[in-house]
């Protein structure tokens, strides 16, 4: 797929996209043998021969990785304030990889992790409304009629939520907490967390478990592994229906 020169560069390790920028500018950069020095070319990195300076660069394979994210860990590949993130459990993997989404510092459960930014955007997009589901331990109990409350819509003060898939998981028999399992379709900031509270059930701990179809299973807390060619295949035919229209909405950036 056609990306722009500076983000192929950019994901090949050359450089950040801005210094990649410069170097094409400066007419380092050749596509197929002849100097591209405007930026706003596209070009594909797994058709064009793409050198800098003479060198051509790496061809990265496309990764898809299945990762626990422990609770009190940052969605993202870096903090100024130097806390634990998430690529901090994937340093053996060679490749550059970023979150699909995020799940915040106080959450934990499936997160995924890849070099495929097409699919990545394409998953995060509000257009393909893809499910996600949560275990929300909360406290007490919810009455039933507080369910469908969240099952059909619940007015937050970004609009009303859309319909949600709710049941209860597991339930304390001295009744002080429940799990609900929730699947949602969209991924607005904290919406699980503030759906609850909208009911007056505050989360007191929140683990996803399943993503597009994925599904955390065993996997251990901190723990990751490789989607199998089955499971990206999925992944891809679920987002694969609805064309993006370019300029349109996209997703929150927190999505519990």
């Amino acid at each position: 797929m056609e990306e722009r020169l500076q983000k192929v560069l950019a994901n090949a390790g050359v450089a950040s996209r801005r210094k990649c920028e410069e170097l094409i500018t400066a007419g380092k950069v050749m596509v197929n043998g002849e100097v591209v020095s405007e930026l706003g070319v596209k070009a594909d990195p797994t058709k064009d021969i793409i050198t800098v300076s003479g060198k051509a660069i790496k061809k990265e394979a496309k990764v898809y990785i299945m990762f626990n994210k422990p609770k009190g860990v940052i969605t993202s590949v870096s903090d100024p304030q130097g806390r634990s993130v998430v690529t901090d459990y994937l340093k053996e993997i060679k490749e550059r990889l970023y979150p699909v989404g995020r799940l915040d510092y106080d959450s934990e459960g499936l997160l995924l992790m890849t070099n495929d930014g097409d699919l990545a955007h394409k998953l995060m997009h509000p257009s393909h409304h893809v499910p996600k589901t949560y275990h929300a331990t909360v406290e007490r109990v919810p009455h039933g009629n507080a369910l469908e409350k969240l099952q059909n819509g619940i007015k937050l003060e970004d609009g009303v939520t859309a319909p949600a898939e709710v049941e209860y998981h597991d339930i304390d028999p001295e009744k002080k907490f429940a799990t609900i399992s929730i699947t949602i379709h969209e991924g607005r900031n904290r919406q699980v967390r503030r759906m609850f509270d909208a009911i007056h059930h505050p989360v007191t701990r929140l683990k996803r478990i399943s993503f597009g179809g994925l599904v955390l299973g065993n996997l251990q807390r901190g723990k990751n592994r490789r989607l199998t060619a089955e499971e990206v295949s999925k992944l891809m035919e679920s987002v694969a229906e609805v064309a993006i229209v370019p300029g349109t909405a996209t997703a929150e950036t927190a999505e519990d």
